[in-house]
């Protein structure tokens, strides 16, 4: 089930809100978001929830138990528990990925280690680093452990976040569990977010998804034209799958009188890799910074040292997305593009136009979603191949042409107008008035129709999951 999908926005969420709306008390809330976050998880695959609940269960009484350590003793349980959340998340994620390398050694002595088949919990790589970031804090005193389970439950499994993020860190949503009011203009707030965030996700994301899928699933095939519309696609794809799914997270958050952190703030206006991962994923960008950069020594260190954590951060941002050396190869690639700028290419930015630095950028993160995007390093290769033009020039082929519809090539025109200029604000018209109920009453029919727009696609459509459901 994913926030798109018709059994969520007709079925689950307004249940949901009717069951969670029914009580006024704070505890009565928090077990219905409970409850409802767990049937949402189950939805995929119940036995998942077993993990869920182990990880909850477990890091709750750790940071109990670092709470009331004194000296070193909080630091080597915070180790132990940072490792066995780990070791949870590379059993599931990492293990085939491991066997597989493994045997291309062993194959020199004729030996093979049957892979095993171990499904991937739903959301596992963000409930993880929900975790450690909350016994860190513990550890580090910076919040002192919830002694309530229910309370801390609810932070762990919540559902607008639980499976795709964004990251949230236990200190800026701790007085939210205990103590949150919504009221009219909050809700109304929330569901415009929720629902801009449904148009990017099915208006646009999930239209452009074929245009992408035809270049990828083929590599090698397509000459440089078909190639570029490719990688553009998949580019807008994946900013509004992920950035839409935000969007709702956010939008769902706010309803129900939670402030998630906002994860997105138009990654392709960049004019740096360096200022790109300040505008994508931000979420994760600051987890990584605040718990992986720092602990490493950040840039307190050598010149050399600091390009070496820089880097080491990145090959893991790459792993976490996914047990593949394409992504991997994708971590490593911003890595050394994050140190190149801080080595002196950042200063020639700044001095650049504005449209040369922005074009440097959008050309660097684009060829990156290659290796992000294909299926192996030689699918990879391939579509370097076509996009260098090493297939020719060529034209629009048949397979992908046919793909080309009025509507995905509206939806990829709208989402280049939308996630790669940086448009300038505008002042409502001060003959109203700032808010006048003219306004509102346009800015509400605007949202509704939207809205209605996006039910029915939602409805007609063929099942979309989120792209980031994966990692």
């Amino acid at each position: 089930m994913t926030f798109a999908s018709s059994r969520f926005l007709f079925d689950f969420f307004p249940i949901f809100l009717i069951c969670y709306f029914s009580f006024s008390k704070i505890q009565a809330k928090n077990i219905v978001f409970i409850v409802f976050s767990l049937l949402f998880y189950s939805a995929s695959k119940p036995i998942f929830l077993v993990v869920l609940t182990i990880s909850i269960a477990g890091n709750f009484y750790l940071a109990l138990g670092i709470d009331r350590a004194e000296g070193r003793d909080r630091y080597r349980l915070l180790a132990y528990g940072a490792a066995g959340n780990i070791v949870v998340l590379a059993i599931f994620k990492y293990t085939a990925f491991f066997v597989v390398n493994l045997n291309v050694l062993l194959d020199l002595v004729h030996v093979a280690v049957p892979v095993p088949r171990i499904s991937l919990p739903l959301g596992i790589s963000f409930y993880t680093f929900h975790a450690i970031s909350y016994i860190a804090d513990v550890a580090k005193r910076r919040v002192a452990a919830n002694r309530r389970f229910d309370e801390f439950m609810l932070y762990m499994s919540m559902f607008p976040q639980l499976v795709a993020g964004p990251i949230v860190r236990y200190s800026k949503v701790a007085h939210q569990l205990r103590d949150r009011r919504v009221t009219l203009g909050r809700f109304s707030a929330g569901m415009h977010i929720f629902v801009i965030g449904l148009a990017w996700k099915v208006l646009l994301a999930d239209q452009i998804a074929p245009v992408a899928d035809v270049v990828f699933d083929h590599p090698g095939t397509h000459a440089l034209i078909d190639s570029w519309i490719g990688v553009y696609a998949y580019a807008m794809q994946i900013y509004f799958d992920f950035g839409g799914y935000s969007a709702m997270a956010v939008g769902l958050g706010v309803m129900v009188g939670f402030t998630l952190p906002r994860n997105f703030r138009i990654p392709y206006a960049s004019l740096s890799i360096t200022d790109f991962w300040r505008r994508w994923h931000m979420s994760l960008s600051a987890w990584l910074r605040d718990y992986v950069y720092i602990p490493l020594g950040g840039n307190r260190g050598t010149v050399v040292r600091t390009y070496f954590n820089l880097w080491a951060v990145f090959l893991l941002c790459g792993l976490w997305h996914g047990a593949s050396w394409t992504f991997v190869i994708w971590g490593a690639y911003h890595g050394l593009f994050l140190a190149i700028e801080r080595a002196g290419l950042g200063r020639v930015l700044a001095r650049l136009p504005s449209g040369l630095a922005h074009l440097y950028t959008l050309l660097v993160v684009f060829l990156g979603w290659v290796w992000f995007r294909a299926d192996s390093a030689d699918a990879a290769i391939r579509m370097f191949a076509g996009l260098f033009g090493l297939n020719g020039l060529g034209d629009v082929p048949i397979q992908l042409h046919a793909r080309l519809s009025p509507l995905p090539v509206i939806a990829l025109i709208v989402a280049g107008l939308l996630g790669i200029w940086k448009w300038p604000g505008w002042r409502r018209p001060r003959i109203l008035g700032t808010g006048t109920l003219v306004l509102a009453i346009g800015d509400t029919a605007f949202v509704v129709g939207l809205l209605l727009v996006c039910l029915v696609a939602a409805a007609s459509s063929s099942y979309s999951p989120f792209l980031y459901y994966r990692f």
